[in-house]
């Protein structure tokens, strides 16, 4: 590669929003190479890679290996030697051990040397985030020389406060470069965008803000790379849900540095976001961990119809292996949409019969059950036959099974353990059943791009009007045992995003015995949630990462108004004082 000569008052900057495989050193040094290529050929000056592309993110434990870290080191060092070439120089995150400490670092390569590291300030400790176990807090970061340009290098959660962007400011910095490594969430696009505005506004510096795409268990980056001018203007946006590498071109002008050219894509947002959300985490959960393709049961209703669609749209439909798993309770009318489905998606269809195997469980468990009434021990047995044929599927043939509950029968615990639990990935994971609705409706209408299913309607109409059941007794429907799902969802929404006293949510409309009712059952339910699979997060606070309850726990809100805190029996300026004791 020759360096591309140019005046000290142009840069041409290579945005590289990809897809990492977490662990794959090797394999994400590889990316860096090609992007490189592909800048050099673009005219780039530097190329810019998200946050610990190297290591892939978040590395969670695996970054506390020694070997992990050094294989790391090498892979960066390699590419440093690389860069003797003139090419393009290279701002790669990746982890970095100076000292004694790990930090969560960024490190510039160029001219055949590792020219400059910066450590991430502020370690993200909430929410999916647990970087202050791992990592050291790095100093505040000044400027970085490069090619008469000073660039700063905030990464990530560095710009959500204004202490290390004002330091790269009051030290000289010019343009700020943000490696990001930031997760999908409803709603997160225009926070992000928010932030970057405020960063921009206060210290005056254009903003180059660079986030990594894909899957990583159930975590979704959906990239959506953008640049910002002084001004706070948009001045480059890459797309959401796939990966670009793009050239921003940057000027010198008087009054600073300004991107006068960049790429602007229109992104998706909303539902369609969500939808695109839950196709990417499926795809890279099959990819990356190398499975043949997926198997699931199609049930006739919307949740497993949404999950086929899904899959399909994800892998392709010669990839899905969709089983109906019918016994007595199971209508001709949820044979007929199964069917529907199967055929609208173009994938492989199977109808296996459980009978033999709930009745031959019955009739083993008949001494010992001798005296005692047919329950929902009865009805658990028929999920659970179905949970074993589908994991004996997944061993002969190598495929995923794909488990398909929604979030609001995972908060009530509307699912049996070891039978419809069974699977590897849940796609709808944090999708309440109302929402499950809304986007089968969508997806009939409408696909992102890149997904791999047919155009137009995949789900029947008549399971998007027909009233939802599990089919594991006679004229069941769910809400026998449940309040109605736009009922319960608005207020599994008040006790699970926001966090809700009782008496809150009471005070909004809602039935006091119905809220209490569905209270209990959310904590009751953990012990399931805790063996559940991972699933794609959507929402502002999923099941796992962000919403982490003790299994016992004895704890209640009984409804009441919440008691005033007496002040009175605080000493001091609102903290308690403690005096010394000898014991």
């Amino acid at each position: 590669m020759a360096m591309n000569a140019r005046p000290s008052d142009r840069l041409v900057i290579a945005a590289a929003q990809l897809n990492a495989t977490l662990g794959d050193v090797a394999g994400n040094a590889g990316r860096v190479r090609k992007a490189r290529a592909h800048a050099a050929a673009g005219g780039a000056d530097l190329i810019v890679f998200p946050e610990l592309f190297i290591s892939g993110y978040p590395p969670e434990d695996l970054v506390l290996k020694p070997a992990f870290q050094a294989a790391c080191r090498a892979a960066v060092e390699a590419l440093a030697r690389e860069t003797a070439d003139n090419g393009p120089a290279v701002l790669v995150g990746t982890p970095w051990v100076e000292n004694g400490k790990l930090y969560n670092a960024v490190a510039l390569l160029d001219r055949g040397k590792v020219a400059a590291l910066r450590f991430k300030v502020d370690l993200p400790n909430y929410g999916v985030f647990d970087e202050k176990r791992v990592f050291a807090v790095g100093p505040l970061p000044g400027p970085i020389s490069f090619r008469g340009v000073r660039i700063g290098v905030p990464i990530c959660e560095d710009i959500w406060g204004p202490e290390p962007v004002e330091c790269i400011a009051e030290t000289g910095g010019e343009i700020l470069l943000v490696p990001n490594g930031s997760p999908y969430r409803r709603g997160v696009v225009d926070e992000r965008l928010n932030v970057a505005v405020a960063r921009v506004m206060e210290t005056g510096l254009p903003l180059l803000y660079v986030n990594q795409v894909g899957g990583q268990d159930e975590l979704v980056f959906e990239g959506g790379s953008f640049a910002l001018n002084a001004d706070a203007s948009l001045a480059a946006q890459l797309p959401v849900f796939g990966e670009a590498v793009a050239m921003t071109h940057w000027q010198r002008e008087a009054s600073g540095w300004r991107c006068v050219e960049g790429p602007i894509a229109s992104i998706i947002e909303g539902e369609q976001a969500d939808y695109a959300a839950c196709v990417l985490g499926l795809r890279d959960y099959v990819e990356k961990n190398g499975f043949k393709g997926v198997v699931l049961g199609l049930s006739g209703g919307v949740d497993s119809a949404l999950c086929a669609a899904l899959a399909v749209d994800a892998i392709g439909p010669e990839r899905v292996r969709c089983v109906m798993l019918p016994y007595r309770y199971t209508s001709q009318v949820s044979l007929d949409d199964a069917a529907g489905v199967a055929t609208a998606l173009g994938v492989s269809y199977d109808i296996v019969p459980i009978a033999a195997a709930v009745e031959g469980f019955e009739a083993v468990l008949a001494p010992v059950f001798a005296g005692t009434s047919r329950d929902v021990t009865e009805e658990n047995l028929q999920a659970r036959a179905r949970g074993t044929l589908l994991m004996a599927l997944s061993n002969k043939f190598g495929l995923m099974v794909i488990t398909t509950g929604n979030k609001s029968e995972m908060s009530v615990g509307y699912a049996t353990l070891y039978g419809d639990m069974n699977g590897g990935f849940n796609p709808l994971k944090d999708l309440y059943k109302t929402e499950v609705y809304r986007l089968s409706h969508l997806r009939n209408n409408w696909k992102p791009a890149g997904a791999l299913g047919p155009a137009g309607r995949v789900i029947p109409e008549n399971i998007l009007t027909r009233a939802p059941t599990a089919e594991l007794r006679e004229n069941q429907t769910d809400q026998d045992s449940l309040p109605p799902y736009d009922v319960l969802d608005a207020i599994l929404e008040r006790l699970i995003e926001r966090e809700e006293p009782i008496a809150h949510i009471v005070e909004a409309g809602f039935d006091r015995d119905t809220v209490i009712r569905v209270e209990r059952m959310l904590n009751l339910a953990e012990y399931k949630r805790r063996q559940a699979a991972p699933g794609v997060k959507v929402t502002l606070r999923s099941f796992g990462r962000d919403r982490r309850y003790p299994i016992v726990n004895k704890f209640r809100d009984n409804g009441d108004p919440l008691p005033q805190p007496d002040a009175s029996l605080v000493n001091g300026a609102g903290a308690a004082t403690t005096e010394a004791f000898d014991f």
